[in-house]
């Protein structure tokens, strides 16, 4: 079980830290010099990878969504319906392009409107 650190001059986190000459771990405070060595020597990594793609995420009762604004001028491709609510994209991309999704309020189908310029 991994329990959490705290320095024992400023009570703020530590961190783990390798000490290169002696080739011990350590725990090391961020904002003073504080460094004990560790009890536990496991360290636990987190790596998260992340597409960008202009996808839209989970859409599920959107159309039920009273924050989100609603539009009349994009027809829907499925079943032709006038109404829909709208989000930007919210991936990060190298051109600063916006990317509108509308979801139509009457089957609920994810849709683009390139049309649109931005």
């Amino acid at each position: 079980m991994t329990t959490l650190n705290f320095c024992a001059e400023c009570n703020n986190l530590l961190y783990p830290q390798v000490d290169r000459s002696t080739q011990t771990l350590l725990n090391a405070c961020r904002n003073c010099p504080y460094k004990e060595e560790a009890q536990n020597k496991m360290v636990f990594r987190n790596d998260l990878m992340s597409v960008t793609k202009e996808q839209a995420g989970v859409i599920d009762q959107l159309m039920k969504d009273p924050t989100l604004p609603r539009s009349t001028e994009h027809t829907c491709p499925r079943c032709g319906h006038h109404e829909s609510v709208f989000f930007q994209d919210q991936s990060k991309r190298i051109l600063n392009r916006m990317i509108y999704f509308f979801v139509c309020t009457a089957c609920n189908e994810l849709f683009r409107d390139d049309s649109i310029k931005t």
